[in-house]
Parts: C-alpha cells; structure tokens; sequence
C-alpha cells in the first residue's frame, strides 16, 4: 500500500503563485509515475502533469504548460506543482496520484491508470 499526503493549497490572487507538495510513503518503491489532477466544481478530474519517477520526464496539460512546473525528490519520496501566474480559472481541488505499474500504451492521462490517490487540497485563485 501507498499513502499520498497534498499539502500547499490555499486562497491568493491572480497572478499570484503557489506549491503544493505530495509525500509519499509505504511501499514506494517501484514508483513508475506520479502525477497531478484538479477537479473544479462539477467537472470531471482532469490531468494537469505528471513526472516519471526515475527519468524525471515530464509531460503538462496545454491548460498549464509554460505556468506549472512538476518536480520530485527522490530522498523525500515527494513531489511538487510549482503554480505561476495563476487563474481564476485554476481554482479546482489539486490531487496527486502514484502509478507502480510500468506498461507501454497505458494512457497516463487517464484517472483509471492510477493506483492512488491522495485526499486532494483546496486551490482557490480570486479575481
């Protein structure tokens, strides 16, 4: 089993930026990926990043890139959403996930391809 904790969340202005960060811990590791999603208020959870544990490659919604930057620490089992300029419309819940499982084709943006989840942290950005 594996345990992820988001921290970072809060309330700030556009334009503004925050990080969140995700600690990991238990049986991690033969970690493969681990990525970020957000849920806004009925919508459905989208992909923003993810980083892929032991290359450190990394892949970003449109919505995010060139604003968000997604990074690890592998001593620390943790990983961060560094968020720049943001947006009224970033406002969501911000969850992390953990994939163990290295298959080829899987499609990484898919909530279904992950095997945990953390409980999610509020991301409010006001106008």
């Amino acid at each position: 089993q594996v345990q992820l904790v988001e921290s970072g969340g809060g309330l700030v202005q556009a334009g503004d930026s925050l990080r969140l960060s995700c600690a990991a811990s238990g049986r991690t590791f033969n970690t493969y990926v681990m990525g970020w999603f957000r849920q806004a208020p009925g919508k459905e959870r989208d992909f923003i990043a993810r980083i892929y544990w032991s290359s450190g490659f990394t892949n970003y919604a449109d919505s995010v890139k060139g604003r968000f930057t997604i990074s690890r620490v592998h001593a620390k089992n943790t990983v961060y959403l560094q968020m720049n300029s943001l947006k009224p419309e970033d406002t969501a819940v911000y969850y992390c996930a953990l994939r163990s499982r290295d298959d080829y084709g899987v499609d990484l943006n898919a909530i279904s391809n992950y095997d945990y989840w953390g409980q999610g942290t509020q991301v409010t950005v006001s106008s």
